[in-house]
């Protein structure tokens, strides 16, 4: 072919040897020569321990279905002219307003420059570079393909932290319930880990004491209170018979010395408590190397889940005080009659049933049910008191 790509002597890179996941790259050309040499020159390309995944497409038609399938493509590379003069410009239309895909990177490549001029497609569609093929050599590929990366992973971290952040705001309004709490301490470290870039298929986990225990402090007395991925369904089982020996061993360290310990690719985060021995938070899929500022992050997150988990069990212990009042009163009142203790009981347990047979909603019923002893409070009359 006629516009062909230089190929410069780079220096050997240290081969890796594992990888989590791949970036995608589409390519949209009609040319099957582009794309073998585009494939050869960046087939040792990798980006933070990732290599890339190509994908190819060879018109505007097909690329519009392959958008659809690989919606989570970190970068376009699009030919302007294929099967149509406008083919490739229609198919960044369509990413843009049809597939509603803002985050894919898309870079323009056209022999043709006369059939697409630089300035007006700049300004009439949203693309993110544009090259001619005849500039684009080996080397400048690799800066295009490095820089629109790094714009990519910054724009998914930017969306990951608005989806915490927004569970976090929907969590707020309902803080203090323990479905609630779940939520937010979900939304935290969905937070933490996209500002961390952690993996997609990371596993994370956070742990606390029991509360109102009074237990001699000890990481063995620790239970896992929410968990995400391996752990999504070990909440409330002791850390010893869920978490394997290594991993037992950070736990220890992290506890005991009361920081943060870093290995590979996972950290566990003491967080000091006021009222408890104190919790940890476990998160795994990190890079491997942490810069200070980001450390700091870690370190104010892990603050932030026990501050918010101890105001759910102050809560709990106030809500567990009501209560504990008003069957207080309510027992009092059957002192005063002939009837069982067991009344009280019974009477909420029936109030619950019919609530919930009338269409009441769970949570109204259980009021319901947390007001029926009450039915009797106006029988309590001072013994000196007199009927008129």
């Amino acid at each position: 072919m006629a516009n062909e790509f230089l190929f410069a002597d780079d220096a050997e890179e240290e081969e890796i040897s594992a990888h989590t996941g791949t970036w995608k790259v589409i390519i949209v050309d009609d040319e099957p020569e582009v794309h073998a040499v585009t494939k050869l020159a960046l087939s040792d390309f990798t980006f933070q321990g990732k290599p890339l995944e190509f994908i190819s497409a060879y018109s505007g038609a097909e690329a519009q279905a392959v958008i659809v399938e690989h919606s989570d493509a970190a970068i376009v590379l699009l030919d302007v002219v294929m099967e149509t003069d406008d083919a490739g410009l229609n198919v960044a239309r369509y990413i843009r307003d049809e597939a509603k895909n803002p985050h894919v990177r898309i870079i323009l490549r056209t022999g043709q420059p006369g059939q697409a001029p630089e300035r007006q497609v700049i300004l009439n569609y949203d693309i993110n570079d544009y090259k001619s093929k005849t500039e684009l050599t080996a080397q400048k590929l690799f800066t295009v393909i490095m820089a629109s990366l790094r714009s990519y992973r910054d724009i998914i971290s930017l969306e990951q932290s608005r989806l915490g952040l927004e569970k976090i705001i929907r969590a707020s309004a309902d803080l203090f319930s323990v479905h609630s709490m779940d939520n937010f301490i979900v939304g935290i470290i969905q937070q933490l880990t996209s500002i961390l870039g952690c993996a997609d298929e990371a596993m994370y986990i956070t742990s606390s004491l029991v509360a109102g225990t009074t237990q001699t402090a000890s990481s063995k007395n620790l239970t896992v209170f929410a968990g995400q991925g391996e752990y999504e369904n070990d909440a409330g089982k002791p850390i010893n018979t869920v978490l394997k020996p290594d991993l037992l061993l950070a736990v220890d360290e992290a506890f005991n010395s009361q920081s943060i310990v870093y290995r590979d690719n996972y950290l566990v985060a003491y967080c000091s408590s006021k009222y408890t021995e104190g919790s940890l938070l476990y998160v795994s899929g990190i890079p491997e190397q942490l810069d200070d500022p980001h450390k700091q992050l870690i370190e104010l997150f892990a603050q932030n889940v026990q501050i918010a988990y101890e105001n759910v069990q102050l809560q709990c212990e106030l809500e567990d005080t009501q209560r504990e009042i008003v069957h207080r009163l309510s027992e009092a009142v059957e002192q005063r009659s002939t009837e069982t203790g067991n009344h009280v009981k019974r009477v909420s347990a029936i109030c619950f049933l019919l609530g919930n047979a009338y269409g009441l909603s769970h949570s109204e019923a259980e009021i319901l049910m947390h007001a029926a002893p009450l039915h009797d409070v106006g029988k309590i009359i001072p013994t000196n008191s007199t009927m008129e």
